[in-house]
Formats: C-alpha cells, structure tokens, sequence
C-alpha cells in the first residue's frame, strides 16, 4: 500500500501539478496586486469612486441599527478583471506556445512517417529481390 503510494507520488505528473499549484498560487498574487494597485483606482476614477471595490448599490439601508443591505458589484467587476487577465495571460503564454510546439513535433512525426514509407520496400520488391538471391546462389 506504501509502494503504491510512492509510485503515485514520484510519478512525473503529481509533481508538475504541485509545482504548477504553486505558480498559480504566486501568480494570482501578482495579477491581484495589479489590479487592486492600478485597475481599481483607475477605473474607480472613471466612475467617481475611491477604487473600483468602494462601487456599491445599496438595496435596503439600515434601520434600527441594522446594517444596510448593499450589493458590491465594483468587487464583481474586479474579479472579472482579474479574470480576464489570467485567463489572457495564460493563454499566450503557456497555451498558445505548447499547442504550437506540439502541432510542430506532430507535423515532424508525420513527415518522419511518410519518409519512411515511401523508403521502405514493396513486398513484390522483396520477394523479387531474394528471387534473385536465390537464382545467384544457385548459379554458383
């Protein structure tokens, strides 16, 4: 039951999801720091608002001490920037290549494929040709 552990956990695969886990988790980070830092404060002044997260619609005020009912939706715009920008970057730059790598080495492989078809012989070659063994051979 270890083993089976171990072999699950050394496989190539487990080990890139972590390693990719991990830079998701950093670049999250950067892309929120961007947009918490430059976005919302740019977008918050387009709408007349501190940052972009102070965009609020409040549904029901407060009464009685209670707190009002607001709906946030300057933080739903964030997210959806954010969104966007990961799902923008990711595609350029890890999408976009490894398709276009694996297109080319797919392309090469099949190229490779063909070459060696047309090199190899027909099977009436190969009887012809140990036809002719054989008629030397015997020749001799």
């Amino acid at each position: 039951m270890i083993n089976g552990f171990k072999e699950f956990v050394l496989r190539g695969n487990v080990i890139d999801l972590a390693v990719a886990v991990v830079i998701g988790a950093a670049f999250t980070t950067i892309v929120n720091a961007i947009v918490t830092g430059i976005f919302n404060p740019l977008l918050g002044v387009i709408f007349d608002a501190s940052s972009l997260d102070a965009l609020t619609w409040t549904i029901r005020p407060g009464e009685n001490g209670d707190d009002p009912t607001v709906l946030a939706y300057g933080a739903v715009i964030s997210a959806l920037i954010q969104f966007v920008i990961i799902a923008f970057i990711l595609y350029f730059a890890f999408v976009l290549p490894i398709n276009h790598l694996k297109n080319a080495a797919f392309a090469k492989k099949a190229a490779d494929a063909s070459t060696t078809d047309a090199k190899a012989p027909t099977e009436l070659e190969l009887l012809a040709d140990i036809r002719d063994l054989l008629a030397k051979n015997s020749a001799s």
